[in-house]
């Protein structure tokens, strides 16, 4: 039994908990709760714990108060999703209790953990019960309980968190209405609980997980069926990180977008403030948090569809999959390209089709990406140093690339970047058509600002689950058409869905349609579809190409 937690046993506690969390994420992620659901949350809450275990490891620190430090400062540039951004504040608030310590006893820890259940409930707008900050609030209090018994250990201290933690958790079904009709517990306290255990397990020598189980199944699984298309108020999970350039208190910036969202969260420390809303308008949240600093770091995911791919079991990569990397075989960072012409173009596509359709418009450089592997700054960083242009417009062609893409702007040397906000593929090559190499900057990007506000795109996927979704009943294995990333319809059938989509008033009023089909279509396949829309547009000009896109059999544009 340890009578204190040095700065070493502390780092090597949070690396131990992150290896934890990272074994059990697809266990909480299965007891995500939106009907068409993300399963995002032990993702989250795994990246962002191992971005702090990635930066313990790198730095080293050696008192607790710097570990803890270190910590709460990767927890808070790194924290995704609303459970990810609470875990920052928990921590947020522990290493404020810590400071200057070199060690810490018992009842240092208990101390601690109640510090980061008051940051977490300060920084929460509209604190909501069975969730995970009830989960850290009732586990602080019996960790304040323990430490003023004797032996006042940090493990039995620890231990007596977790304990009455888990009966939160449990108790998380009967206090949240949305979990009661699930079934199923709180993920984010669930989580937490995950983290926990593991700094005691690494407390206690247990040794640590080495990677993911893949076979792992939670027998606590969302019944997603259960749940109404109306769960989600608002469509946008926004994050963002904003340094400080002024003295101004944050409350009328809460109020704010308490007005345009929920689901708000604020972490902050002396230098910067970081994000989490839920909100329609996202642009509009940014737009005036710029009032308040600068801005640094923004991701914009659409809820309704950004991680079926999580959920069918693929994975995503992010930019903390290259911590991972052996330094020997990471990519040699290439030099900046010295212009040779006043513009270049940077696309991001998934498919060799749709990568060969950027690449003949005049496209300069194809990053692989879309909706199953969202690229990072540094990956369209590279592109755009790699394009010898003057001016370089950047097409993400995905509505979760484009704040990614933003973050190039300031990064550039020697040239401009211009992000056209692009959030389609067939707007992206409409833009690139566009693209007039003798006019000047102002009039390219008006025209093709303009030329994506004419494309209306439809898309054919397939469910990757059972759900009751905005009034659709939809079945594992279903065909599911989308248009403007909204559910058109569902069809066992795919050539049913199709001329539905034909019949559609977007398609009927177009006069130009393409068709991209994806690796899964074949050519005969495709030729039917083709002729359908023949059949039923005979005022349009319609284009059969193969964009060799994954998930998506069709992406249809109309304008």
């Amino acid at each position: 039994m340890r009578e204190r937690i040095d700065g070493a046993s502390l780092a090597q506690a949070l690396i131990h908990a992150a290896a934890s969390i990272n074994l059990q994420k697809q266990q909480i992620n299965e007891l995500n709760v939106f009907p068409v659901p993300d399963g995002d949350t032990g993702t989250n809450m795994s990246l962002t714990i191992s971005t702090a275990a990635a930066e313990l490891k790198k730095k080293q620190p050696r008192t607790v108060s710097d570990v803890a430090a270190t910590n709460a400062s990767a927890l808070l540039r790194g924290a995704r999703g609303n459970s990810g951004v609470i875990l920052s504040l928990l921590f947020r608030g522990f290493s404020k209790a810590v400071k200057d310590k070199e060690t810490i006893d018992g009842r240092d820890l208990a101390i601690a953990l109640d510090f980061g259940v008051a940051a977490a409930y300060k920084a929460v707008m509209k604190p909501a019960e069975g969730t995970i900050l009830t989960v850290s609030r009732l586990a602080a209090a019996r960790a304040a309980d323990a430490a003023r018994k004797a032996p006042n250990d940090p493990e039995g201290v620890l231990e007596a968190a977790i304990a009455e933690g888990q009966v939160a958790l449990e108790h998380t079904t009967e206090m949240n209405p949305v979990l009661k009709k699930a079934g199923v517990v709180d993920a984010g306290g669930k989580g937490f609980l995950v983290i926990l255990q593991g700094m005691l397990d690494s407390l206690r020598g247990v040794p640590m997980p080495e990677e993911a189980g893949e076979g792992a199944k939670s027998e606590n699984k969302t019944d997603y069926a259960a749940i109404a298309a109306e769960e989600i108020t608002f469509t946008f999970d926004t994050v963002f990180i904003v340094r400080k350039t002024t003295n101004r208190g944050l409350e009328p910036f809460e109020a704010y977008l308490n007005s345009i969202g929920d689901s708000l969260v604020i972490g902050e420390d002396d230098d910067c403030f970081k994000v989490h809303v839920h909100t329609d308008i996202p642009g509009a949240a940014l737009t005036e948090a710029q009032k308040y600093g600068t801005l640094e770091l923004a991701k914009i995911e659409n809820m309704r569809t950004q991680a079926e791919d999580l959920a069918a079991g693929r994975h995503i990569q992010s930019t903390d999959d290259l911590e991972e990397d052996d330094h020997d075989h990471a990519p040699e960072q290439p030099k900046v390209a010295a212009p040779e012409k006043k513009y270049g173009v940077v696309a991001v596509a998934a498919g060799e089709g749709l990568a060969a359709v950027f690449k003949d418009l005049g496209a300069d450089g194809v990053i692989s990406g879309g909706q199953t592997m969202n690229p990072s700054t540094d990956d369209i960083m590279r592109e755009i140093d790699a394009t010898p242009a003057e001016i370089v417009f950047v097409l993400p062609n995905n509505g979760n690339i484009i704040m990614a893409a933003q973050q190039c702007i300031p990064l550039a040397e020697g040239k401009k970047v211009v992000v056209l906000p692009t959030k389609t593929i067939p707007q992206g090559i409409s833009a690139l058509m566009m693209m007039d190499p003798e006019a000047d900057e102002e009039t390219n990007t008006a025209a093709m600002t303009e030329a994506i506000g004419r494309v209306h795109t439809s898309e054919i996927t397939y469910a990757a689950r059972d759900s009751d979704f905005d009034g659709f009943a939809i079945k594992r294995g279903d065909y599911l058409a989308l248009t403007e990333h909204q559910l058109f319809g569902t069809d066992r059938k795919l050539d049913k869905l199709l001329r539905r989509l034909a019949e559609s008033d977007n398609q009927q009023n177009a006069e130009f349609i393409n068709i991209f089909y994806g690796e899964d279509v074949s050519d005969k396949e495709a030729q039917k579809a083709l002729a359908l829309f023949t059949e039923c547009c005979p005022n349009a000009e319609i284009t059969l190409l193969s964009g060799g896109q994954p998930v998506y059999y069709y992406m249809i544009s109309a304008e």
